[in-house]
């Protein structure tokens, strides 16, 4: 079996801010806007008929130009001050495959392996010798780089294959996703170390302004009885500490918020899952309990990074509550029954159980415990895109079939309801078939498209922003360019043109929707703390949307602006300034400086 990696970067321990270009344009052709539409004019038919159209635009100007180049290998000379120096480092891991319960054997390395691109020491040497540096320098001193081409979904796999390690990818989702708990034991205490930590709790309490509710929960479980003693206010360690000397357990609402390397666990995460991906985590003095038995609706993987903590898994009481779209209520002993696994998780173990799995932890043997739990794939069952799709279906068919617009008879309140609910006359038997048949038309009017596409623009809205390496800075509007120097004049200045190469940020950084409208929906402008903004979009004329779908058909690939799909270099050039300016595509190579 393949080693999976992590991809875990050397981060800068500065929080990310994504910045905002609020610059407008002149131009009819890209327009911002907020105004949020009813579903009813979301998931209309006119979907179909502009996205036949697009397809018709872009195979016509397919047959005369090749879109992508392939790829060339040849380096591109930078001088060393245009962008920082980075390189590729991976480490490999053993593992062996089991059950239910996994034991990994200990390994001469715990370090977590290593995939974004790190900065390289200060002095510019890289002690690697890994033929997938992205950086090298020539006789002449100048540096030589190497472009992006990684696929954020499957940097995201390695990611997912590292915290499940050494299970099997494959026979997880087989086996054990949505279906039956699964329990890691890896013996290797600082596998997550990386991920959280005491002291990193610690040093957020004191460095940001940690709010209790929002932020942290103090809570406590003591003879069936479950209670939350939140102060108001800012949570400083001196609380804080004083709540969890006293048998009080610690919950973060949002860690990912203010560490680093959690943001870039799930910011990596959700490009696999296309879902938002979260994070809580608990700190538990030894031998307490801070919650009551209870389910979650959300697919929980519980990251042991301290401590260890005595679990209970107990099976959904029903088949009302086997996957359930909401979280349960704390349940009593006596509701639940015997667990159906009972394991100690350590530092360095896993635990996974899928949403409705009743669950309970403990700390024992006089020690702490502190877990990371990572949240995903809530509101993504069959239900959800069927809630879309079935009220749109119905208009849609009322819009185009008189039949749904006639009254009904005049006898049917005779025939149904409450009172006549046992009948089984003819009369009753005819207006039921009538239903059913009214009912089979609306499938003919399913927006399929349109309801998975309005479930990906919830997921633009609800995603973390990306972590961006050194590189992808440098190829992006967040590099050192445009710079306000003193005297009041802009250094730096780049510009784009037609042979510029782009590529999409992420494979999932955006999503193009057709509404009233085709609107480009992303979340490079979203906040560390879930739905802190506004959605963000991107208003085009129809004429534009193919080029933006060749971007996302040729992902990872680069391709040139003049390749875009659409007629004029001038609306080229307009697509790819507005896609540039809010950090959705990034360049094969940093821009060279323009000079006046």
């Amino acid at each position: 079996m393949d080693s999976p990696v992590s991809a875990f970067a050397m981060y800068k321990n500065t929080k990310q801010s994504t910045p905002k270009h609020d610059k407008k344009k002149k131009k009819r052709k890209v327009n911002n806007s907020n105004a949020q539409k009813p579903l009813s004019r979301i998931l209309n038919d006119n979907g179909k008929n502009v996205a036949q159209k697009i397809k018709n635009k872009q195979k016509k100007t397919k047959e005369t130009k090749n879109i992508i180049k392939k790829k060339t290998h040849k380096k591109k000379k930078l001088k060393s001050n245009t962008s920082k120096r980075v390189k590729n480092v991976e480490n490999s891991l053993n593992h062996s495959v089991g059950n239910d319960t996994i034991d990994e054997e200990d390994s001469d390395s715990e370090e977590v392996p290593v995939l974004i691109p790190a900065p390289i020491p200060n002095n510019g040497i890289s002690t690697s010798s890994h033929e997938d540096d992205v950086n090298s320098y020539s006789s002449n001193g100048e540096m030589e780089m190497t472009p992006v081409t990684t696929n954020s979904s499957e940097e995201a796999l390695k990611v997912f294959k590292w915290m499940i390690a050494p299970y099997s990818y494959s026979d997880f989702f087989r086996s054990v996703w949505e279906k039956k708990p699964l329990h890691i034991v890896r013996n290797k205490p600082k596998y997550y170390n990386d991920l959280i930590s005491t002291p990193l709790i610690d040093n957020m309490l004191r460095t940001e302004n940690i709010q209790y509710t929002k932020n942290i929960d103090i809570t406590s479980y003591e003879d069936g009885k479950r209670e939350t003693h939140n102060p108001v206010g800012r949570a400083l360690p001196h609380t804080v500490w004083d709540f969890y000397l006293q048998g009080c357990s610690i919950r973060l609402l949002n860690p990912q918020t203010y560490m680093p390397k959690l943001h870039l666990l799930n910011a990596t995460l959700q490009e696999h899952f296309t879902s938002f991906v979260g994070a809580n985590a608990y700190l538990t003095p030894p031998d307490s309990q801070g919650f009551a038995p209870h389910y979650d609706d959300i697919e929980a993987f519980i990251l042991q990074a301290e401590g260890k903590k005595h679990w209970r898994i107990y099976k959904p009481l029903n088949e009302a509550e086997l996957l359930p779209r909401v979280s349960s209520k704390n349940f009593s002993e006596i509701e639940i029954g015997d667990p159906i696994m009972e394991v100690i998780l350590q530092a360095g173990d896993m635990l996974y159980f899928p949403r409705g799995y009743i669950h309970q932890g403990v700390t024992i043997d006089g020690e702490h415990s502190l877990h990371v739990t990572i949240s995903m794939y809530q509101k993504q069952s069959w239900a959800d895109l069927f809630e879309k799709m079935l009220p749109a279906a119905l208009e849609l068919a009322i819009n185009e079939e008189p039949v749904f617009r006639q009254g009904v008879p005049f006898d049917i309140h005779d025939n149904f309801g409450l009172v006549y609910s046992d009948l089984t006359t003819p009369r009753r038997v005819e207006m039921e078939e009538f239903m059913k048949n009214l009912f089979h038309k609306i499938k003919s009017y399913l927006p399929m498209d349109g309801a998975v596409d309005q479930m990906c623009k919830k997921f633009q809205h609800d995603a973390l922003p990306p972590v961006l390496s050194d590189t992808e800075k440098a190829c992006t509007v967040y590099g050192d360019t445009d710079v306000m120097a003193e005297n009041g004049k802009v250094i730096n200045r780049v510009e784009m043109s037609l042979d510029t190469k782009i590529r999409l940020l992420r494979k999932n950084i955006l999503r193009m929707v057709s509404e009233d409208s085709i609107k480009i929906y992303y979340y490079t402008e979203n906040s560390l703390e879930y739905h802190g903004h506004e959605l963000s979009f991107l208003e085009i004329d129809e004429e534009l949307a193919p080029a933006v779908e060749t971007l996302i058909t040729t992902y990872p690939e680069y391709v040139s602006i003049e390749n875009l799909d659409v007629p004029n270099d001038s609306d080229k050039m307009q697509i790819a300034d507005a896609l540039w300016a809010r950090g959705l595509i990034m360049t094969e190579y940093p821009l060279d400086v323009v000079f006046d």
